[in-house]
């Protein structure tokens, strides 16, 4: 267990132009690349025990996990055999499905034709990766040496077809897609690897569960595990402040030259993509699919949900996500467990940001990941390369002057550097992000960082906190517009700076009720999800509440640590999946039920994953109340303003938050400046009165 640290060296002017020359300075994609979305050229049943025990494994039967039928066809002996072509090599072109459907490409080579064959990456999603204009990722891979295929899905930029937000299609054309381009014999090895960040993230593991026996590798960064229950309605709550916005930007940009490079193209003389605009009439509208399922509909929900499929998925995957993601969320490292057994799976888990899985602790495992399992080559590290991160940094962090670290393996040949890493623990939290020696406040670096050999933790100790009332009462008039949405105000690339203005608004008097720890006696640090069970009574048939949990320093500052949310009509638990840490709700319609005015009901609002520390002297708060004010980007349609609700403390409805304890982890004695923490506000503490 090592300390992390940024190597922080400026290179020469000359270096950091021709870098710049390369990479193209900007890191925004005229079709969102990075963000999703554009940006400039994603019955109730509890124990009510109180004491301590420890975590036992997620039991869920596998055996009932399940791929749509098209999907599993991708392996059937009968499909149709992906169609023998020559991609260009290098340059813009189109590639053939056995269906006679063609999708946009951009191949991008690390140098000269000749130089090849190249250790090869695919990057797959609806967004602009085969616009020949863009390729900043491309220029990226390129410096790392490897060749970059740019894939639009069907039905989304130049590609034909007709688009449907991840339908079952899009994972069966990945599949043709990889098997024909690991042909090509420009591809090293015959075989490839997928990468790429949120869209072109979650679609590799839909590809990935087909199975395609060239695919060697995929490392899908700040995802989701099931779109429905994590971001589209988490808690059964409409995310109207990212989600909405998103499925309707991807409806809108896979409108005939939706995409202003489509155009350009078409104008120019590209009559294949020009022809393919005319496919769009069976366009799926994802904004107006996703208003008409408020309840978990398999029909429709299924396909989104990663988590029933990547136990098919049989190549080693690297995945990289942060607690606080201010787009897909942080319920992510839910996945992790519904892998197989068999299957190599590497996490880097962070406090932060959408982008934090490019930071500077995330990127130096993603490299070695590539070229051990895609390259087949021990990492080195080339000067071009290594500079990458001052410039990615530089514009997308304002956070110059960080390199990535010395190569590890230096000196060893590949099978003795692979059985090395193979043999680390690959399970690796990042703490406190932003808050390293030696780096300017807020740079998208950890402090600090500690590994593991599972998820959860082995040894975690689900500790329960006894809700009691303190100054303060137990009930609040529910009102959702009590308090602004969010606590960000500014640009979608803003929220990634290192000196980002957080706007986190005082806790409302009236409209949420507090508990609060004793003070620590040890440093105590928390690492996974947590659960508040609440014992409540209202005055209306429905709620819609948030839990948030902050930390209070003795110095009077407060510190956001994590929140979690649930309409009390969907309490009703999958007893599958669910355990002390992790209430995991069914969202079916079948299994919602109203409150009954007056009458105690327990509801168990799951507490999304973090990992923090709680230094000696303080203290751990919880906020419950109505939503609002505790995320970056997410809103909700909340359920109208009105009614009463109470928090039962009493013995025989003892409210608790159980937490994930895991003790024997040594910290840094000081704790991080308020405002350091990526994604993590802080502000001055208010008692309730």
């Amino acid at each position: 267990m090592r300390a992390s640290g940024p190597i922080a060296r400026r290179p020469s002017a000359a270096l950091l132009g021709a870098i710049v020359l390369l990479a193209g300075v900007g890191c925004s994609s005229s079709d969102g690349a990075f963000t999703g979305a554009p940006t400039g050229p994603t019955p109730t049943t509890a124990a009510a025990a109180t004491t301590a025990a420890p975590v036992v494994a997620d039991t869920s039967d596998r055996s009932t996990t399940t791929v749509p039928d098209t999907a599993t066809a991708a392996t059937d002996a009968g499909r149709p055999a992906p169609v023998d072509q020559v991609l260009p090599a290098p340059g813009y072109g189109y590639l053939e499905l056995p269906d006679g459907t063609t999708l946009s490409i951009n191949v991008m080579f690390p140098g000269k034709a000749d130089d090849g064959p190249f250790p090869t990456v695919v990057e797959y999603s609806g967004y602009d990766p085969s616009n020949p204009d863009s390729g900043l990722l491309g220029r990226v891979f390129n410096a790392l040496g490897y060749a970059y295929v740019g894939v639009n899905l069907r039905g989304t930029g130049c590609s034909g077809g007709a688009f449907a937000l991840f339908d079952e299609q899009q994972a069966v054309d990945g599949y043709d897609m990889i098997e024909t381009i690991a042909a090509q014999p420009w591809v090293r090895h015959g075989r490839v690897g997928m990468v790429g960040i949120s869209y072109s993230g979650i679609t590799q593991l839909f590809v990935a569960a087909t199975r395609p026996p060239s695919l060697a590798a995929i490392s899908p960064l700040s995802v989701f595990d099931d779109a429905f229950r994590s971001t589209l309605y988490p808690g059964g709550m409409l995310n109207t402040g990212f989600a909405v916005d998103w499925a309707t930007e991807r409806t809108r940009q896979a409108e005939p030259f939706g995409q202003a490079w489509t155009r350009r193209r078409s104008d120019a003389g590209d009559t294949t993509c020009a022809a393919n605009q005319e496919q769009r009439s069976g366009n799926e509208d994802a904004g107006a699919l996703i208003a008409q399922h408020p309840y978990y509909d398999p029909t429709v929900a299924d396909r989104l949900n990663p988590s029933r499929y990547v136990d098919r998925i049989d190549v080693p995957v690297f995945l990289a996500g942060a607690w606080q993601d201010e787009q897909t969320g942080g319920r992510f490292p839910a996945l992790l467990d519904r892998f197989a057994p068999t299957t190599k799976v590497y996490a880097t888990l962070m406090n932060g940001l959408h982008t934090e899985s490019l930071g500077l602790g995330a990127l130096e495992r993603y490299y070695e990941f590539l070229d051990f399992y895609v390259a087949r080559r021990t990492p080195k590290l080339g000067l071009l390369a290594s500079v990458i991160p001052t410039v990615v940094y530089w514009t997308l962090f304002d956070s110059p002057g960080l390199l990535l670290p010395l190569p590890r393996f230096s000196g060893l040949d590949y099978e003795e550097a692979l059985a090395r890493f193979e043999a680390e623990p690959r399970v690796r939290v990042l703490f406190e992000e932003g808050a390293a020696s030696g780096t300017k406040a807020g740079a998208p670096v950890p402090r600090f960082e500690r590994s593991f050999t599972a998820w959860p933790p082995p040894g975690v100790i689900a500790t329960p906190m006894r809700l009691s009332p303190g100054s303060g009462g137990t009930s609040y008039t529910y009102d959702p517009d009590a308090v602004p949405d969010t606590f960000y105000e500014g640009s979608e690339s803003g929220i990634w700076k290192a000196g980002v203005r957080w706007t986190w608004p005082a806790v409302p008097d009236d409209h949420v009720v507090g508990f609060e720890s004793a003070p620590y006696a040890r440093d105590t640090v928390l690492v996974g999800p947590a659960s508040a069970d609440l014992w409540i009574t209202s005055t209306t048939a429905d709620t819609d509440i948030e839990v948030t949990i902050t930390e209070v320093r003795p110095d009077g500052q407060e510190v956001f640590v994590q929140s979690g949310r649930l309409r009390a009509s969907q309490r009703a638990l999958d007893p599958a999946v669910s355990t002390e840490l992790r209430p995991v709700h069914t969202q079916l319609e079948a299994d919602s039920a109203p409150l009954t005015p007056g009458t105690p009901t327990l509801v168990r609002v799951e507490v999304l994953p973090f990992a923090h520390v709680f230094r000696s002297g303080s203290r751990l708060r919880v906020l419950v109340g109505s939503p609002g004010g505790n995320h970056a980007h997410w809103s909700f349609d909340n359920l109208p303003a009105g009614g009463t609700v109470r928090v039962l403390t009493d013995d025989a409805h003892p409210s608790r938050l159980m937490v994930p304890v895991v003790p024997g982890i040594s910290v840094p004695a000081e704790r991080p400046p308020c405002g350091s923490l990526r994604g993590q506000p802080c502000r001055t503490y208010r008692s309730l009165r």
